[in-house]
């Protein structure tokens, strides 16, 4: 591509601060900006990111088909919610409009295990307008390639273990919602734990429908059986709160957790293969104390046994990042609803990203 990539954001929040600066340092350009928040609208995204103005001003999310439309850009980068239902709207208007699109939504890096009816309505609209939609973030590498590349490096493998842990405070109020952060004890196990006290086939149904709300690991064990080539027999997922012994005030939800409340959450996935190889995958999200910090440590268990221990990685950063370098991945790849693991691997950009589009 002979000029610069054209990116609209989608979502002013958190997220955007990085993921508009990378688009800007790798040699794009921010064309438009939407979202919901009255606070934002009308402003610069200058303002937004802390710099000078850019002269591109956040319009409603009323006005996103009419952005779209008069920027033409090549991808939109969506950092709104975290559940893929919630972001409907957003992602069928690309694939309407014939944009690629690309979402640090969690559930959206394998979506086709928890919402597949979505999935496919995307997929087949896509298609249809020749355009590209993915899932993309942390998971892509720390979660995804990273345990696939380890796996390529193994004999035989019987299990592969991981857990990572978060900070809900980095990532805004929906995700920190989705984990019952600031929920009491029974609060947290009739919202979010008790969903999980279901058999099989109640899950499949909800699934079927549409409305299931999975833990971010169901996706990234979707994701690691569809890049190892495993098939999935049973998979199922267990949510039990975080709790700290004293009170932690939240920025991000506006109120202080009280000693013995729920802080976040820890969900594990548990997916058995006709390969006979189990995956079992933690994510610990919750209001950190002074004495937690993010964690991301992953065991392959067979010939040889391998552990791989990232302490303290800069997750905000890592996403975002992960995002803008898979913009020329996404812009490349065939139309429909594609997932990274069908990408071929995230790579460092050293060029502008223009540079890396076919």
């Amino acid at each position: 591509m002979d000029r610069k990539v054209k990116v609209v954001q989608y979502g002013v929040g958190k997220m955007s601060v990085f993921t508009m600066r990378y688009v800007y340092e790798n040699g794009g350009e921010i064309v438009g900006a939407i979202d919901i928040n009255p606070e934002v609208i009308g402003k610069d995204i200058g303002e937004i990111m802390n710099t000078e103005n850019k002269g591109i001003i956040v319009e409603s999310a009323e006005n996103a088909k009419k952005v779209l439309e008069d920027t033409k850009p090549d991808i939109c980068i969506v950092t709104t919610m975290s559940l893929f239902s919630d972001l409907e709207t957003p992602l069928m208007l690309c694939a309407e409009l014939g944009i690629n699109a690309i979402t640090t939504c969690e559930e959206a890096f394998f979506p086709a295990n928890s919402n597949p009816n979505l999935t496919k309505k995307i997929d087949e609209l896509a298609k249809k307008n020749n355009c590209t939609i993915t899932g993309s973030g942390y998971q892509d590498i720390y979660w995804g390639q990273l345990i696939a590349s380890i796996a390529g490096s193994t004999h035989k493998i019987t299990k592969i273990k991981g857990s990572s842990s978060y900070n809900v405070e980095d990532y805004g109020i929906a995700l920190a919602k989705a984990h019952g952060a600031g929920l009491s004890l029974d609060e947290f196990d009739k919202q979010v734990a008790s969903a999980d006290r279901i058999s099989d086939e109640e899950r499949q149904k909800i699934i079927d429908s549409g409305t299931y709300s999975p833990s971010y690991m169901w996706n990234v064990n979707g994701w690691l059986c569809e890049k190892l080539g495993l098939h999935v027999v049973s998979q199922t997922q267990k949510c039990l709160p975080q709790t700290y012994k004293e009170d932690l005030y939240s920025s991000t939800l506006n109120m202080t957790v009280k000693a013995g409340d729920a802080t976040g959450m820890s969900a594990v996935v548990t997916t058995n293969t006709e390969e006979g190889i189990v995956i079992e995958s933690e994510c610990i999200g919750k209001v950190y104390s002074k004495e937690d910090f993010d964690k991301n440590e992953w065991t392959i268990y067979g010939e040889p046994n391998t552990t791989i221990v990232v302490s303290r990685p800069s997750t905000v950063e890592l996403t975002c990042a992960s995002v803008v370098n898979r913009i020329p991945d996404v812009i490349n790849a065939p139309a429909g609803y594609i997932p990274t693991c069908e990408m071929g691997e995230l790579n460092y950009r050293t060029k502008k990203l223009n540079e890396y589009v076919k």
